[in-house]
């Protein structure tokens, strides 16, 4: 019997002559002007796509703000309270510097912590540190999607959230972004004075990007007040053109349609300013969200013209008294066009309680994947191959604590299967499969805390019984032979037809500033901090496990320490993805 890759790569560590590692890792090209960089999507011709986090220089807009008011009079108060008489250190700046337009690092950072606590008030700037990124080729470019240049300041708005979600074979990716915004004055009726909004025309657009460049927004089945769509996958179809799924509104709900005709009258804020703070208030729960949502897929012929927008549908039915928003989106799609993501469906021995499951979306089903009665209470599917094999993850109760378990799941005999991960109350998520079987994704490798546990990236062979931590197949050391190895492979999204991988691996490196310069300590000592690099690992010839000792050995655990920084910006990749090699 042949064995899988990872049983190849697990018996060859216990061989005393082991001394090559099974992977070497390559960092991809960054951009100069952000901090952290993660991959979405890979095609087997070797383009990948992704997107940066930690913008340096974000622009300020000083021209509307009175700082002589008290919200951001204490709020300096308290943050030179708290970063930096606390450590007796002098405060660098003034608010009368940052009302001239002398804004240091220090008094960036500051201005960003105040904007980002006020994140959900329409009369502050709306600032957005997501770019989407073309990693290849070098040098890794950014691309803005739907972002504008400013009428305030130079440069564009940086108010966009612009997410990469997927790359077909011949280069045509499709992702997400909101509509920049706009600074408009508004006198609220019984007022003498006008105030100043944030507005803008929408909460997110799917969208197609060309091979050339060119961004196309995809249409959504309902507009009304703006509506909201994504686009997360995109494949070729035989006759030359594409598929492209995602989701779309299909309208405004009750409650939404209530509160919008009792409050937003544009007597007391501009329409759009009420929209958009009804839309954020039900943002983080999908069964009250502003609008009724569904996973679509577009038909797009070869010049990536839609020739059809088509509901998928949703894994449950309405009832006349039911008032609620229901969700379904579609993450993945093959070249046959089955897509598979997530649904509202309903609880399997209570009507009135409502899940999220993972789903496909076949010849006009909604089908669930999992077996609710094994206490699986929600989850999502995000890849699926042209052979129909679905991967993701459920969520259960293990141990007392809420946790994710990866799947897959054969379509073509409805079984479903989750593989042993880590240890018991590990979660799990696999993101990526790919034609041959091999499953990437990441799982908790510790229990030192029940909130915040450190992820490494496996690799399974379907087929196996347990998943192989990826960073067990790396090297030992630096390329001098001594040095601790400077990478811990964290999370692996994606893995081409050949076995090539892609993720992210973290890396201790010189810390910069908010305005991207180097730090140093009172004493002119440098700084260093881990940020997340974009990595391709691919197979050694001949490689075997090393056998590393202790202090080698225990390099994963000090380089990647305790990142709930990485584990909180991974979870919008769950709702981004995906990917799925055909």
């Amino acid at each position: 019997m042949k064995k899988s890759l990872v049983a190849l790569s697990i018996g060859a560590g216990m061989s005393a002559g082991a001394n090559a590692a099974v992977y070497q890792l390559e960092e991809l090209s960054t951009l100069d002007t952000a901090k952290h960089h993660y991959i979405t999507d890979v095609n087997n011709n070797g383009d990948v796509i992704g997107q940066a986090r930690g913008i340096y220089n974000l622009p300020i807009d000083v021209s509307y703000i009175d700082f002589t008011e008290n919200t951001i009079k204490n709020a300096y108060e308290n943050w030179e309270t708290r970063q930096f008489e606390q450590i007796n250190k002098d405060i660098t700046f003034t608010l009368d510097d940052i009302a001239a337009g002398n804004i240091n690092a220090d008094a960036l950072t500051f201005m960003l912590a105040f904007l980002s606590d006020r994140n959900g008030d329409y009369n502050w700037q709306k600032l957005s540190d997501i770019v989407a990124v073309d990693f290849t080729p070098s040098p890794a470019t950014e691309m803005t999607l739907t972002d504008v240049v400013s009428s305030e300041f130079d440069g564009l708005t940086r108010s966009v959230n612009a997410l990469y979600n997927a790359i077909s074979e011949d280069g045509v990716r499709v992702g997400s972004a909101s509509a920049p915004y706009s600074k408009v004055e508004f006198t609220p009726e019984g007022e003498e004075e006008a105030e100043t909004f944030f507005i803008r025309e929408y909460r997110s657009r799917g969208v197609v990007v060309s091979n050339t460049g060119v961004v196309t927004t995809l249409p959504i089945i309902d507009d009304t007040y703006g509506g909201e769509g994504t686009a997360t996958d995109v494949v070729m179809r035989p006759d030359g053109g594409y598929y492209v799924v995602g989701s779309s509104s299909i309208g405004v709900t009750t409650d939404g349609q209530d509160n919008y005709d009792e409050n937003c009258d544009g007597v007391d804020e501009p329409v759009e300013a009420c929209v958009w703070r009804y839309e954020n208030a039900a943002s983080s729960n999908l069964l009250s969200s502003f609008y009724n949502r569904r996973a679509v897929q577009w038909t797009l012929d070869a010049n990536l013209n839609v020739v059809e927008t088509k509901e998928l549908g949703l894994g449950l039915v309405r009832e006349e008294d039911e008032d609620n928003a229901f969700v379904s989106v579609a993450l993945a799609v093959n070249a046959d066009g089955v897509s598979v993501g997530y649904s509202h469906v309903r609880r399997y021995n209570n009507e009135n309680s409502i899940l999220t499951m993972p789903v496909a979306f076949k010849d006009g089903e909604v089908i669930e994947l999992l077996n609710q009665e094994d206490d699986w209470r929600a989850g999502k599917a995000l890849a699926i191959t042209d052979e129909g094999i679905i991967v993701g993850y459920g969520t259960k109760l293990v141990e007392g604590r809420t946790t994710t378990k990866f799947f897959y799941h054969d379509l073509n005999t409805g079984t479903t299967t989750f593989p042993t991960d880590y240890f018991s109350s590990s979660s799990s998520v696999a993101r990526d499969v790919n034609a041959n079987g091999l499953v990437v994704g990441e799982g908790e490798v510790d229990v030192v805390s029940s909130s915040s546990r450190r992820r490494e990236a496996f690799l399974y062979s379907i087929g196996d019984d347990a998943v192989a931590n990826i960073n067990d197949l790396l090297p030992c050391y630096d390329t001098d032979g001594e040095s601790d190895y400077p990478y811990n492979f964290s999370e692996a999204t994606a893995v081409d037809d050949d076995g090539t991988i892609y993720g992210v691996a973290t890396k201790t490196v010189q810390k910069l500033n908010a305005r991207g310069e180097v730090e140093v300590d009172d004493s002119g000592k440098t700084l260093f901090e881990s940020v997340a690099m974009p990595v391709m690992l691919t197979r050694i010839a001949g490689g075997e496990v090393e056998e590393c000792p202790p202090a080698a050995a225990g390099t994963y655990e000090r380089q990647s320490g305790s990142f709930g920084w990485l584990a909180l910006l991974a979870l919008p990749l769950l709702a981004l993805r995906r990917r799925f090699i055909r």
